[in-house]
């Protein structure tokens, strides 16, 4: 079934919100971390959707996530869902970690590029 774009706007602002507030407190606990952002094709949704992590290096990314911080971060993702009334079935199949560093080095600091790889699965 194919959603509105009303629905769609809908549901795009209550994921900003929510979002929003999961990066603001990630970032006063998580060392490294910047922000986040998320990519979706509405024609899938929910199963398109993807929350993206970035950390400022790679260093920092891969301490966050052998310290265990990965968990965290889907937790927060998962209330983040719930809040935003996204219904999904693993919520850690939908979180993504990247870096600032990586994206430069692979696609010279241009995120929406990096963002749609992301999304169509590269």
């Amino acid at each position: 079934m194919s959603l509105s774009k009303r629905t769609q706007a809908q549901i795009e602002r209550r994921l900003i919100t929510s979002l929003t507030e999961v990066c603001e407190t990630a970032k006063t606990q998580i060392p490294g971390f910047v922000w986040l952002t998320h990519v979706v094709d509405y024609e899938a949704f929910p199963a398109s959707l993807k929350v993206v992590w970035v950390f400022d290096t790679q260093d920092s990314k891969d301490f966050a996530l052998a310290d265990g911080e990965a968990t965290f971060m889907g937790e927060l993702t998962a209330q983040a869902l719930a809040d935003a009334q996204v219904k999904v079935r693993n919520g850690s199949a939908h979180v993504y970690f990247d870096s600032e560093e990586e994206c430069q080095r692979s696609c010279g600091g241009n995120w929406p590029k990096r963002l749609a790889q992301k999304q169509t699965g590269r």
